[in-house]
């Protein structure tokens, strides 16, 4: 893939880990042309079978991504009455879902501000970090008299529960880095400086494990969304498949001849599984 011609993004790839740059001033509104980049580059990262990992993060360091263009959103046709849809909206549901599915771990790395339809795609995204004192969660849409509509209201009840979706969404408030990271809307919140170094590194360690590993395993957590029983059998499936793998019986033995199962090596686990990726 080339990742080319984007008007708001930059796309670097790096080995198994693409990184894109969203510079789209003053404060990355997704406007149509963010919102055509982001739409096109989750396309592309779909098909690219030679990726594992995708970061996406924000030249501007005060803004990581404002919210959706509230002009647009003015130009939506409402000629007619509200209808429900079979699945969702084309507009912006099928591109977070898209980041959400891929067999990619995806990362957001939030050093500014998101907001919006900037929080409900980082809200799909498998992970999520951020800095104190510039990392802000706000959905801006009650205000406006409307609602969160691009997975908003969906995701983050599940995120950090409903009482707190509730306190966030309709009070409009701001949550800070260390709330979000309490509440479960990050993995964690860094000082300033120590985000990207963290993100980079935990990027590529999980682009250096098997393959096979690495995007089964994330089918399996996305079954968690099913009934429990269902889930159970899709992750005894893809476990099964692994076990078969070349790359897993390869791992295995190579975890064993490192110092697995000894008191020594058991100790020191994350400095061992970063050997079976050949990172030490």
């Amino acid at each position: 893939m080339a990742y080319e011609n984007y008007q708001t993004l930059s796309v670097q790839v790096r080995g198994r880990v693409a990184y894109a740059t969203i510079n789209n001033p003053p404060v990355n509104v997704i406007t149509p042309p963010l919102f055509e980049d982001l739409l096109r580059l989750s396309l592309e990262l779909e098909a690219d079978d030679n990726l594992l990992v995708f970061v996406l993060r924000s030249a501007n360091p005060e803004f990581f991504i404002a919210h959706f263009d509230v002009s647009s959103i003015l130009e939506f046709p409402i000629e007619g009455e509200a209808k429900h849809e079979d699945y969702a909206n084309a507009f912006y549901h099928d591109m977070c879902e898209r980041y959400r599915l891929m067999n990619k771990v995806t990362i957001a790395q939030i050093e500014g501000r998101v907001g919006g339809g900037g929080s409900e795609l980082a809200m799909s995204f498998d992970m999520r970090f951020g800095v104190r004192g510039k990392t802000f969660v706000n959905q801006m849409e009650v205000p406006l008299g409307i609602l969160p509509g691009g997975t908003g209201t969906q995701r983050m009840p599940n995120l950090i529960g409903r009482n707190r979706a509730m306190e966030v969404i309709m009070g409009g408030i701001d949550m800070d880095a260390d709330t979000a990271e309490r509440w479960g809307y990050l993995n964690r919140a860094f000082e300033p400086g120590q985000a990207g170094p963290y993100v980079e590194w935990l990027a590529n360690r999980i682009a250096s494990f098997p393959e096979e590993a690495v995007r089964l395993t994330k089918q399996a957590i996305n079954s968690c969304d099913k009934p429990l029983a269902e889930g159970l059998r899709d992750e005894s499936y893809l476990f099964q498949q692994l076990c078969r793998t070349e790359s897993g019986q390869r791992n295995m033995k190579k975890f064993l001849e490192v110092g697995g199962q000894t008191r020594e090596g058991e100790l020191k686990i994350q400095e061992l599984n970063g050997l079976l990726g050949n990172l030490g």
